[in-house]
């Protein structure tokens, strides 16, 4: 089946030229004391933010650098639609650009920054989900100041098409549901999904999802997870397993470090996360491509944090440093986007407050000691947009939506394996559900069930 057509929409190369006053005044912006930003709105999308650099009045803004981008929107096919089909009341489809002086924020309810002026760059979408288009690349005059003296804003917007397969589950990941590839209006099954527990404290029992596993990974998965005493307060031993239409094992998530409530509280915190291995199969065994940890934010947010990094290749060993991929939150009560998004501005609101997260660690930049760098990593194949998965919040019924780019996805192992990590992160709000709260009997051992 084809994948599903889609737009990325992206604005960088951002610069604000300011001409010298030939006469003090108080209105006059200096650059060396003055930041600047600009917001960024595109219709029905939510707004976003970025930092705008000075350059000297006299400079000319290199041809030849490269495309930094500070803002980028993703377009379905819905939403190219929706644009296309404009009338005399709505206008052209235009991306609205106001920049601001002074640092961001707001004091006493009050915008800190004063506007400088506003921008408004016509987009023609039509035929951009087949081909590369550049609406706008260099200055454009903002202010109000007279002719020949006013400031000038730099900017590139181009769309790319960035087409993507989607994929959605046809239930809760916990009640071991099918998983359908998406394309307009026909739903075909590519996989499903089992759920179960897996028994930490004997590795010979391994869970009925894993019964048609290469014998290889029994000891393996078992060794992973912290060996202190547990606390009664743990939610510990989820999995959940991908199977292609043939019934073959295709990618795993298994939770190996229980999600934990911290002393005296009834909520995992970020200092002791509770984590996912995401597994692929490979050379007869289960080999780890992902960590993904989780945790309960504090403060008015109440979100869940969660931070997603991928495994060296280390002849199974995962206590090496990892690339991080994706560090945000999303709201706990409204669910929100799980996203890999690696030419992301990092500056874009994280979704604390909308529940929609963003990537905004750098690709290719491991953590910790740094023995791993650029060319050393195969991974450093991923770039741009490689994932999103929509989850639901707490109390309501989850059927993640999961879209993953094209270029991205060369087997069916691929597109399993973040059908896997999208399982993990739905099944992650509910491991940091507050402990007062109970869970349904799907994600209860049989134990529990009898307390």
């Amino acid at each position: 089946m084809d994948p599903c057509p889609f737009v990325r929409l992206t604005v960088g190369n951002l610069a604000l030229k300011i001409p010298v006053a030939s006469k003090p005044a108080r209105s006059v912006v200096h650059p060396s004391s003055s930041p600047c930003f600009c917001k960024i709105k595109l219709k029905n999308f939510p707004l976003q933010t970025a930092v705008v650099p000075f350059i000297p009045p006299e400079n000319q803004f290199p041809d030849g650098q490269s495309h930094t981008i500070a803002a980028t929107f993703h377009l379905s096919k819905s939403d190219l639609d929706k644009m296309a089909g404009k009338t005399i009341f709505s206008g052209k489809v235009c991306l609205r650009i106001a920049i601001y002086t002074g640092r961001r924020g707001t004091t006493c309810g009050v915008n800190s920054g004063r506007l400088l002026g506003k921008v408004s760059v016509p987009l023609e979408l039509g035929g951009t989900e087949s081909k590369s288009c550049v609406f706008h690349n260099g200055w454009i005059s903002v202010g109000k100041e007279a002719k020949g003296s006013s400031a000038q804003f730099h900017l590139n917007v181009k769309s790319d098409p960035d087409p993507r397969f989607v994929f959605q589950f046809d239930g809760e990941p916990e009640c071991s549901p099918q998983v359908f590839q998406i394309q307009g209006n026909i739903r075909q099954p590519v996989f499903t999904c089992k759920f179960s527990f897996r028994n930490n404290g004997d590795r010979n029992q391994r869970s009925r999802s894993l019964q048609s596993e290469p014998s290889g990974s029994r000891s393996w998965l078992g060794s992973f997870g912290s060996e202190r005493e547990r606390p009664i307060k743990e939610r510990k031993g989820w999995s959940i397993t991908v199977h292609d239409l043939s019934g073959s094992p295709v990618a795993a998530a298994s939770m190996v470090t229980p999600f934990v409530a911290s002393p005296g509280s009834d909520r995992v915190s970020r200092s002791n996360p509770g984590s996912w291995l995401i597994l692929r199969p490979a050379d007869g065994t289960w080999k780890p491509w992902g960590r993904l940890e989780a945790w309960r934010e504090r403060g008015g947010s109440d979100g869940l944090g969660y931070r997603f990094e991928l495994v060296p290749d280390n002849n199974g060993c995962v206590s090496a440093a990892g690339i991080v991929l994706s560090e945000s939150t999303l709201s706990s009560n409204k669910g929100g986007k799980f996203v890999i998004d690696l030419g992301a501005n990092s500056s874009s609101p994280s979704g604390r407050g909308g529940g929609a997260g963003n990537a905004c660690s750098p690709g290719c930049s491991p953590r910790g000691s740094g023995d791993f760098g650029y060319g050393l990593w195969p991974y450093c194949m991923y770039r741009g947009f490689v994932m999103s998965a929509h989850v639901e919040g707490e109390g309501r019924c989850s059927k993640p939506t999961v879209e993953v780019s094209v270029q991205h996805v060369s087997c069916t192992e691929d597109a399993a394996a973040f059908v896997a990590l999208a399982a993990a992160i739905d099944l992650s709000v509910d491991a940091c559900r507050l402990f007062s709260h109970r869970l349904r009997k799907e994600l209860c051992h049989q134990q529990d069930l009898l307390v």
